[in-house]
């Protein structure tokens, strides 16, 4: 008798993810530009000298892409739980089109960075940046074009976007791992059992499975491996299927999506977007980090993209959207190149120390990804409806 109020409060909850994530996009927009502006005004040396100021042993900037991202990885963790076990990515009919479709805007990408930087270069590390979908950028173009993108292709876009990440946590946990801390990873453990013994005596409140969240969150930070995983193995620990009307998972994604989209994603792309173009020529773009990124963005995300559906639905394995055509398609897959902020995320693991990078990291991801939204906003703006 309690499955059809569940059923109708996952179908909210998804339309309220799509909400959200598309005016967040465009408020974080607004934030990169902003960054941009000020990085670029005599504001910048305030700008830059308030990021690099220590609070409580870390900067402010750690806070913001340790500590706030941990929460944006925890909605993250969250949304890909649920699309797994009852959503859009429920089935394997349901994933075979957006999983081929992002393991094309995987592999492709990484390909075009990789020719400009090959291995046993020393900007190897960032392989993995021009990889990533950020989705709420990608659903605030779709907002701008209203009904001329049917529903079922923001579905499509949205659960292509869930996978990238899944791939960005794994490539984090794997690729960007630090010298581990034994005895650290050992106390992560011990909580992640603590939060699995609450999920598996179906404890429902979320008090205890959050305050058990922080200290895994300190644990991991301490371990070698980056704070931001303990986020998504939070979310793991988090009960989706309970027999009550609104599950805690659900409740809880319900309450950071409105904080993580119009808060916590602008207040890092406005601390990460800052690059000063003083001193800088149209040459800068031509080294390989920036080249790599950005046509590894522009072009290897939608060749990847397009290859992968163009087989799957040519094949069988999959069918085509309801209400969707080869241009929209195309359309979506240019939006794909928007890689902003996990992008930025990645870029900054892989460069840690290099300040230099990190800025030819900055730029070729917004130029990747402004070339990218761009375009596929005047493909999908000429489609008709």
């Amino acid at each position: 008798m309690q499955q059809p109020p569940v059923r109708n409060s996952l179908t909210k909850t998804i339309l309220a993810f799509l909400h959200s994530e598309a005016a967040g996009g465009i408020v974080l927009m607004g934030a990169a530009a902003l960054a941009l502006l000020i990085a670029n005004s005599p504001l910048a040396p305030a700008y830059f000298g308030i990021l690099k100021t220590y609070v409580g042993g870390l900067s402010i900037l750690h806070w913001i892409n340790d500590a706030l991202m941990a929460v944006f990885f925890l909605l993250v963790g969250l949304e890909i739980k649920r699309e797994m076990l009852e959503g859009e990515l429920s089935t394997w009919g349901k994933r075979a089109l957006p999983g081929l479709a992002a393991l094309g805007g995987i592999v492709v990408p990484a390909l075009f960075y990789l020719a400009f930087n090959p291995p046993g270069s020393a900007t190897l590390r960032g392989w993995a940046i021009p990889t990533a979908t950020d989705i709420a950028f990608a659903l605030g173009v779709l907002a701008l074009l209203g009904p001329r993108v049917p529903v079922s292709l923001k579905v499509f876009l949205a659960a292509l976007a869930i996978i990238d990440d899944l791939a960005a946590v794994l490539v984090i946990a794997i690729a960007y791992t630090a010298d581990l801390s034994m005895p650290m990873l050992a106390g992560a453990g011990v909580v992640m059992a603590a939060l699995v013994a609450l999920n598996r005596t179906r404890v429902h409140a979320l008090t205890p499975y959050l305050l058990l969240g922080a200290v895994l969150w300190f644990f991991v930070l301490k371990s070698g491996v980056h704070a931001t995983v303990a986020g998504v193995a939070l979310a793991l620990a988090i009960p989706l299927r309970t027999g009550a009307d609104t599950p805690p998972l659900m409740k809880l994604e319900h309450a950071l999506h409105k904080p993580v989209a119009f808060l916590i994603v602008p207040i890092f792309g406005f601390a990460n977007a800052g690059v000063s173009f003083a001193g800088l020529s149209p040459a800068a773009l031509l080294a390989p980090v920036p080249l790599g990124i950005a046509l590894g963005l522009f072009l290897g995300k939608q060749i990847g993209v397009m290859a992968a559906v163009t087989v799957a639905v040519r094949s069988g394995l999959a069918p085509m959207p309801e209400g969707v055509d080869w241009r929209a398609f195309y359309g979506v897959a240019l939006l794909t190149g928007i890689g902003f902020t996990m992008s930025l995320f990645i870029g900054l693991l892989a460069f840690p120390t290099d300040t230099a990078q990190q800025d030819a990291v900055k730029l070729g991801v917004l130029v990747g990804s402004l070339a990218s939204g761009l375009a596929g906003y005047l493909v999908l703006r000429g489609r008709s409806v």
